[in-house]
């Protein structure tokens, strides 16, 4: 008996059909992740869907969005307060309550001066030092009234934790002195430091290393411009009163500084006579 023929059982899905579902596989649980994690923007979904309703000629009412307010800050570091017009084109916030026990007595119209006065002792102030501005060794800036401060800067005035002047300083200081002479009214020189506490056998603190510093300058400049001692006041503030910040040390930098400050017109005190300006003054605080 012959064999019968044996049927050839059906070839089955090719190999590479595995790998292709594991793919498609794959794939579907990437884009389903992806969707997961999608978050629909509810507001650009409404302006989307108010832009195709105008494309298509829906007409409909569609409330406008506030545009986005930024934080000022100006309104935020600082006190508001009544402006006052400055010579130069800068935003300014006047210390109101530095310096001010002269504040309350009577203008004496003797000693006033003009916005215009404020102006030329300005541009001479700045002209005759520019050279030493444009070289970082003195800041000049005014208050828009009556006040001219003359920042003379630690850089290049005095060494470290002292209050001698170095010899390549005294042109300047003398400059500022035949200045003084020629613009004349009353002069207050105050010291001021950094916030790191000192304390060596000469310098017991800062109010003590800012007072001799100020002290320094002062007697250098009395010494040059000549004019009495009725002219001049001395102010020791240590670190009361910086105007940068202490946590760096360009900061710091800039808070150890002697100020010339001119006072332009003022008040007139019974007790003591023409006082020119208003500002506080005290050797220690």
């Amino acid at each position: 008996m012959e064999d019968l023929p044996q049927k050839k059982a059906a070839p089955g899905a090719p190999a590479w059909i595995l790998t292709f579902a594991d793919l498609m596989s794959l794939l579907l649980a990437f884009f389903v992740l992806l969707f997961s994690f999608s978050e629909m923007d509810k507001q650009k979904f409404k302006e989307l869907s108010g832009s195709m309703r105008d494309a298509f000629g829906v007409q409909r009412e569609v409330p406008a969005f506030n545009p986005p307010i930024g934080t000022s800050i100006i309104a935020r570091d600082f006190s508001p307060g009544r402006p006052t017009p400055t010579i130069d084109n800068e935003v300014r916030q006047a210390a109101a309550q530095e310096m001010r026990s002269y504040a309350e007595m009577p203008i004496d119209e003797d000693l006033r001066i003009s916005e215009e006065e404020l102006a030329a002792d300005l541009e001479k102030v700045e002209r005759y030092l520019n050279v030493e501005i444009k070289e970082g060794l003195v800041e000049v800036e005014d208050d828009g009234e009556r006040v001219i401060t003359i920042r003379i800067r630690e850089m290049g005035s005095f060494a470290s934790a002292s209050a001698d002047m170095d010899s390549d300083f005294l042109p300047v200081i003398n400059k500022i002195a035949t200045l003084i002479q020629e613009i004349g009214g009353h002069v207050v020189i105050a010291g001021h430091s950094d916030n790191l506490p000192i304390n060596t056998s000469r310098f017991r603190s800062n109010w003590d290393l800012s007072s001799a510093r100020a002290a320094t300058v002062l007697q250098r400049i009395v010494d040059r411009s000549g004019l009495s001692a009725e002219h001049f006041r001395l102010a020791g503030h240590a670190d009361t009163r910086p105007i940068d910040n202490n946590d760096t040390p360009e900061g710091r930098a800039r808070n150890r500084r002697v100020e010339v400050i001119l006072l332009r017109g003022g008040v007139h005190d019974s007790a003591v006579g023409p006082v020119y300006g208003g500002r506080e003054t005290s050797v220690m605080e």
